[in-house]
């Protein structure tokens, strides 16, 4: 709306009311009567009229903000949750901050300032690699904003948490790598310093110890495009796997340069299975076998979340998503 000139004063000169009374009228005030609110609501619909959000954040010291946190923007997973988040948001009247820590703790420290200056109402983080300690966290709790953890999130107890189901996201593939018969496996997890990688390198090493014990299984945690790549291609030196087991997209992508730089053909040289969003595998030929890990329904259950805490109706608790397993050609 382009409205800001049709300001309460022009509003209370055309209805001939005091510009306290259009005021109350637009905000339900009980004092006024129902056909007034109707008059002022209905000049001020015509004029598009909106409320001056800035004075209203001075006024209430809040600002209708929601604040989103991620390492990085350059991640399809981060982009479907973010998406799903301000689908949620405009429905319910909020709008939204994004700012990315780069895996950097001052950055991310930072970007927390500045969050909470512009007077967030609450949080989504996704925490940094470096973040051990969870005080600023803290803190904007204690100040009455909101906390919601998600995909990587604290180890403490006493925030809310959504979380992938990430130990039966690694034990579904590594169920299916089993069930193909595969005898040698490359598997690749993120940054061992995380919550995520931690769940899904226990379930996914369980599990081979449980089921399939004399499979020889190398693990390495490159967690970007590019390590993951050179691990690949160190590895394929010497003897190619029959497969390579990738816990996100970042290493998904890594490992398909070297299978294409190595000119290896899938899958009948090498099968590969991953955790992922959903897009990436899509995105090759034959389509990669993956378990679904759903950025969108992650931020739908973040979002969900939030709002209760808001509303102050919500306890804190942590939210698990399931994961499913979609066959593509390459296992």
């Amino acid at each position: 709306m382009a409205i800001q000139q049709n300001t309460l004063k022009k509003l209370s000169e055309l209805l001939g009311i005091s510009i306290s009374t259009v005021s109350r009228a637009l905000k339900d005030h009980p004092d006024i009567s129902v056909k007034t609110k109707a008059r002022v609501k209905e000049l001020a619909a015509t004029l598009d009229y909106e409320p001056n959000n800035f004075a209203v954040q001075l006024r209430t010291q809040q600002s209708n903000v929601l604040g989103i946190l991620v390492p990085t923007i350059r991640n399809y997973f981060y982009d479907y949750f973010i998406s799903a988040v301000e689908e949620e948001a405009v429905k319910h009247g909020y709008s939204i901050m994004i700012m990315q820590s780069l895996d950097k703790l001052p950055l991310e420290i930072s970007n927390i300032n500045v969050l909470r200056r512009n007077k967030i109402m609450g949080l989504f983080v996704s925490i940094s690699i470096e973040t051990e300690d969870m005080t600023p966290f803290k803190k904007l709790q204690e100040s009455g904003v909101p906390v919601v953890f998600f995909d990587r999130v604290a180890e403490l107890s006493g925030f809310n948490k959504v979380c992938l189901a990430d130990e039966d996201a690694a034990r579904i593939a590594a169920k299916s790598i089993i069930a193909k018969g595969k005898k040698s496996v490359l598997a690749l997890f993120g940054h061992p310093h995380l919550s995520i990688t931690k769940l899904r390198y226990a379930s996914f090493k369980n599990y081979f110890d449980v089921h399939a014990k004399d499979t020889k299984i190398d693990y390495y945690f490159p967690e970007q495009v590019e390590v993951s790549r050179e691990v690949c291609l160190e590895v394929f030196k010497n003897k190619i796997p029959e497969t390579v087991f990738c816990m996100g997209d970042m290493i998904l992508m890594g490992v398909m340069h070297a299978v294409h730089e190595t000119k290896l053909k899938v899958p009948e040289d090498i099968s590969i299975i991953g955790i992922s969003n959903g897009l990436i595998p899509t995105l090759y030929n034959p389509k990669i076998t993956y378990v679904e890990t759903s950025g969108f329904k992650l931020g739908q259950l973040a979002f969900k979340q939030m709002y209760a805490s808001l509303k102050g109706f919500g306890e804190v608790e942590e939210v698990m998503l399931g994961s499913i397993l979609v066959e593509g050609g390459s296992l």
